[in-house]
């Protein structure tokens, strides 16, 4: 009978054995889903501020845009009003024996 009652503690000291074993494997992984979940969660708030980011820029290059339009229909404009003016002055001197 006293091997039985030697054998139950090394049962009982094997499965507790196993059961450390599971609770630090456990630890573990929740360690590990703790820092995928946060690294996850990195991510995405990384992901949102691109979003915004790009968004802004997006903003800004339409406005530059706009703004280079009128500066070419400007450009364009004054152009024109140049080569009238050089238009008239040469007629002026051309009746004027300039």
């Amino acid at each position: 009978m006293a091997d039985t009652g030697f054998q139950a503690e090394l049962s009982i000291e094997s499965a507790l054995d196993r059961l450390i074993k599971a609770v630090d494997g456990l630890e573990g992984a929740v360690d590990r889903r703790l820092k995928a979940d946060h690294s996850l969660s990195s991510l995405q708030e990384d992901l949102q501020r691109l979003s915004e980011d790009r968004s802004d820029l997006a903003n800004r290059l339409d406005h530059v845009q706009a703004r280079a339009d009128r500066l070419s229909d400007a450009n364009r404009d004054v152009s024109r009003r140049l080569v009238t003016a050089m238009e008239t002055i040469r007629g002026v001197l051309n009746v004027h024996g300039g």
